[in-house]
């Protein structure tokens, strides 16, 4: 009697296919292979990085040779050079390391606020007081002053009623202040389930409390989170960047498992080029990070977006309002 083949589904091949494809690229990064789009990655992150350095050094517009590094806005290749970041760590982050509600804090300024003047006026937010938050963007705005960054993320609801600090009050500051012991981090927590936690409540969602999970790995009990340097939460440009630093269709699908599986041996193929150029080690989150604005070089260079300039900003951060 003939034995019967087992018959494989099409699901089963489309999973054999990419185990495959995902497989292979793993491989040659842990060969140490960089083919010519991961080296551009590569020199997109060290001459960011370098026009940083020129700009601190007090050095005027020809940052770069590179035109459109020049003459356009990118974030910095570490998060923690950025204006708003360097801001809420020196004024809010390190003076109330230990205090256990500082992701309140985080939330209101990446959330809602984004913007060092307005959050100056503020003051450190814990204990929470609603009625001081909307007083002080009230006078703001009778003095004709902004009081959110203006590409800061906006909640969207359905109910629109009501100025936007009120919805952000009703909506979203007040029920986490009310839940706020269940939001702590905790000793035993990771970076995943603090994030899992946080991301969960509405209005939140992954991209925006990995920016929260950003500023609290630093200190506190996230600090000696196990997966410190390997937690990172995609976004549509990180999975863009993802595809372009490896040579592949802008159009191919990234779960956030096999996103996370190739940035890790991509991370470490790359890190040997980054410290020979002066760089320090880098984080899952900052390579996330880089991604989204190499995407965002990319679509300059190739034709496919216009960018937005870089105007330089003469102001100092503001201090701390005690």
């Amino acid at each position: 009697m003939k034995k019967e083949k087992a018959k494989i589904t099409k699901a089963q091949r489309a999973w054999f296919s990419r185990e495959m494809f995902l497989l292979g690229m793993e491989t040659a990064l842990e060969w140490g292979f960089i083919n010519q789009d991961l080296r551009r990655f590569t020199e997109f992150v060290v001459a960011r990085n370098a026009v940083r350095i020129a700009r601190e050094a007090g050095k005027r517009e020809y940052w770069s040779p590179d035109p459109i590094l020049r003459n356009f806005h990118f974030c910095n290749i570490s998060r923690e050079n950025d204006r708003v970041t360097r801001w809420i760590a020196a004024n809010w982050r390190e003076p109330h390391q230990a205090d256990p509600d500082l992701w309140f804090a985080s939330v209101l300024a990446r959330r809602c606020i984004n913007l060092p003047d307005t959050l100056t006026e503020i003051g450190y937010p814990v204990p929470w007081n609603p009625d001081h938050y909307l007083e002080v963007t009230k006078q703001r705005t009778r003095r004709g002053k902004q009081r959110f960054n203006s590409r800061a993320y906006r909640l969207t609801l359905n109910d629109q009623s009501g100025d936007l600090p009120e919805r952000q009050v009703k909506f979203l500051l007040n029920p986490l202040w009310a839940a706020r012991d269940k939001f702590r981090p905790h000793s035993k927590d990771t970076l995943d389930t603090f994030h899992a936690r946080l991301a969960a409540v509405p209005l939140m969602g992954g991209f925006y409390t990995g920016q929260v999970v950003a500023d609290l790995k630093y200190v506190g009990p996230l600090r000696n989170a196990p997966d410190w340097w390997d937690f990172a939460v995609s976004g549509p440009g990180s999975r863009r960047g993802l595809s372009r630093a490896m040579g592949l269709d802008l159009g191919s699908s990234w779960p956030d498992d096999d996103w996370a599986r190739i940035l890790h041996p991509m991370r470490h193929a790359i890190a040997p080029k980054l410290s020979k150029a002066g760089l320090p080690k880098m984080h899952a989150q900052d390579m996330e990070h880089c991604l989204w604005e190499f995407d965002r070089y990319e679509r300059i260079r190739l034709g496919e977006g216009k960018g937005r300039k870089f105007v330089p900003n003469p102001e100092a951060l503001p201090s701390v309002k005690d």
